[in-house]
Order: C-alpha cells, then sequence, then structure tokens
C-alpha cells in the first residue's frame, strides 16, 4: 500500500509539472486537462488546487473558478497566493466589495504579505478610493523586497506631487526589475520628479517625515549645479555630492540600502555609468548611444556588476 501511495504522489508531482508547462504555452485546455487528474490523486494538494483555479480564471470560467479556491481558502495551510488568485477571481467577475472584504481577511491572516497589500492598493484604487496608498505603503513596510508596491507608490506619489518618494521609490522600482517592461516608464518619471524638485526650488517641509526633511535638505544644497538643467552629466554631481553629504551627516542615523548602493559605485568607478543607465537613454536616446560608444569598458563593466546582483532592500529601513 505503501507503494502504490508513493506511486500515486509521483504521478501526481508529474501531472502538477507538465500542467505548468502547459500553462506557460498559455494552453489552459490542456492544463485544465491534466491539473483535473493530479487533483483526482491528491484532492487535498493546495498547490494543485491553487492551480487548477487559477487556470479557469485565465479561461474566463470565473464560477467554476471561485468554486475550486473556496475550498482551500479556510484551510490551515492556504498560503497568501490562494487569497490572490481568489481575488483576481472577485474583480474579474466585477465583485468589489467581496474582494476588498477578502483582502482584509487575508491581510489579517498575512500581515506581511507584499503582494496582498498590492493587490488591495490595485483594487481600492481601481474603485477610485485614495487610501489605496496606504496599502502600498504598508507592503513596502512589511515586505519590502517586493517591487510592485514600489511601482505603485511611485506613480501615486508622482500624480500627488510628492517629489522625494517619487524619486526614492522610482529608483529603488528599476534596481528590483532592471529589464522589466514598466522600468522605462518609470526612468521617466524618477528624471521629471528630479526636474520639479528643483524647479520648484523645495525646502524640506513640516509636513515631511524626518527622513525626506534630510532628503530634501541635502539634495538642495547642489541647487546651483541644478540651474545648469536637470541631465544624467548634471545629476551625477548632484547626486555625487550629495551621497559625500548624506555619510557626513545621516547615514548613521537612517541607513538606507538605494544610498549604500550609490556609495558603493562611487567607490568601484561606476557612478557615472549608473546615472547614464538610469537617466542618459530616458533623456536623449542618441546621446546615451554616443556615451556608451565612447566609454565602452566602463559601460560593460557596469553591465556586468549589475547582471551580477540582486537588488533588495532589507527589513528596518523604512522611515513614514
Amino acid at each position: 500500500m505503501l507503494c502504490t501511495m508513493a506511486l500515486q504522489a509521483q504521478s501526481a508531482k508529474e501531472l502538477h509539472e507538465t500542467a505548468r508547462t502547459f500553462m506557460q504555452q498559455g494552453d489552459y485546455a490542456n492544463a485544465v486537462l491534466v491539473l483535473n487528474r493530479a487533483a483526482a490523486l491528491e484532492p487535498g494538494n493546495i498547490d494543485i488546487t491553487k492551480d487548477l483555479a487559477f487556470t479557469y480564471y485565465l479561461q474566463k470560467e470565473n464560477t467554476r473558478a471561485l468554486d475550486i479556491i473556496k475550498q482551500v481558502l479556510d484551510k490551515d495551510d492556504a498560503d497568501d497566493q490562494c487569497y490572490q488568485v481568489a481575488g483576481n477571481i472577485y474583480k474579474q467577475m466585477g465583485l468589489p466589495k467581496d474582494c476588498e472584504k477578502l483582502y482584509r481577511k487575508a491581510l489579517k491572516k498575512f500581515p506581511e504579505s507584499g503582494p496582498l497589500y498590492n493587490d488591495f492598493g490595485e483594487l481600492l484604487w481601481a474603485m477610485q478610493d485614495y487610501s489605496a496608498i496606504k496599502q502600498w505603503e504598508k507592503g513596502i513596510e512589511m515586505e519590502p523586497a517586493f517591487s510592485k508596491n514600489y511601482y505603485n507608490a511611485c506613480k501615486y506619489y508622482y500624480l500627488t506631487a510628492n517629489r522625494t518618494r517619487s524619486i526614492l521609490y522610482g529608483e529603488i522600482f528599476v534596481n528590483m526589475e532592471p529589464t522589466g517592461n514598466r522600468t522605462p516608464e518609470i526612468k521617466n518619471i524618477v528624471l521629471e520628479s528630479f526636474k520639479k524638485l528643483f524647479t520648484a526650488d523645495e525646502a524640506a517641509s513640516t509636513e515631511q517625515g524626518k527622513f525626506e526633511q534630510a532628503f530634501v535638505q541635502t539634495m538642495m544644497k547642489q541647487n546651483s549645479i541644478a540651474t545648469s538643467g536637470i541631465t544624467a552629466e548634471t545629476l551625477t554631481m548632484i547626486r555625487t555630492r550629495f551621497v559625500l553629504d548624506w555619510y557626513n551627516q545621516f547615514a548613521g542615523k537612517y541607513p538606507y540600502r538605494l544610498f549604500e548602493l550609490h556609495r558603493q559605485l562611487l567607490q568601484e568607478g561606476l557612478f557615472d555609468a549608473y546615472n547614464q543607465w538610469l537617466f542618459g537613454a530616458i533623456q536623449n536616446l542618441s546621446a546615451y548611444q554616443n556615451w556608451v560608444n565612447m566609454h565602452s569598458t566602463e559601460y560593460n563593466e557596469f553591465s556586468r556588476y549589475q547582471k551580477s546582483r540582486i537588488f533588495k532592500i532589507p527589513k528596518g529601513q523604512y522611515y513614514p
């Protein structure tokens, strides 16, 4: 009997792997076929059930998808992805209130799930409820290594003219997803936010948190450079001096992984290449290509460096 059970478990695992291949290929009909066979062998396997519900959702068979995912939501071993799948189904069915209730329940069970905060924020934003930002901020605080909350928060703050957070969250996002489809969009927001920061001749506000005040205060020391225009070249100079000033005054009080990256790149002689990558192509593609041609060694060294690392923000560096 033990041998039979082992064979069944192995068969279910193999079927599940086959089904995931079909899912990746967009062949949802075959994925459903194979997942149903796997579920019959292991009816209590939450990963199989979750993928089955998600595949029905991708086929827009929402009622069947919801019936399946509901079977696992109250189980002790249900993970946050189960609630994400259920949330997607409710959204596709046009049931925002049911979806909101689901997310609130899910976040009580998984209070450190960055993906759930992100999805809940997107639901609220779609409902024109601007408290969405509270969910994205909480996601950044609780799971700082998850990128999507930075993306949404960056765009939100750009619309609300909080230049500091649109700059910082945007730059963090592009470092987390340096080759992502949404990276050019966010690079542009970061560049435009710097222009607005200096165009407004901004002063630190008492409405800002102390970390933001420190950022603005230190950045505004370089206002004279900004009068020449905000370009990849002037931003390299501004941000170089910013890093030196920050580490003289605020780094001990406010450790920040992004600024640690800047200092490391300065020490390795790659900060110019980094700023060209961040701002140059967005500002002027032909000028950036000329820069790359003129600095091929530096560009290649930065490219190798970037491909060799994974950028993450550690917990404990959230400053409201």
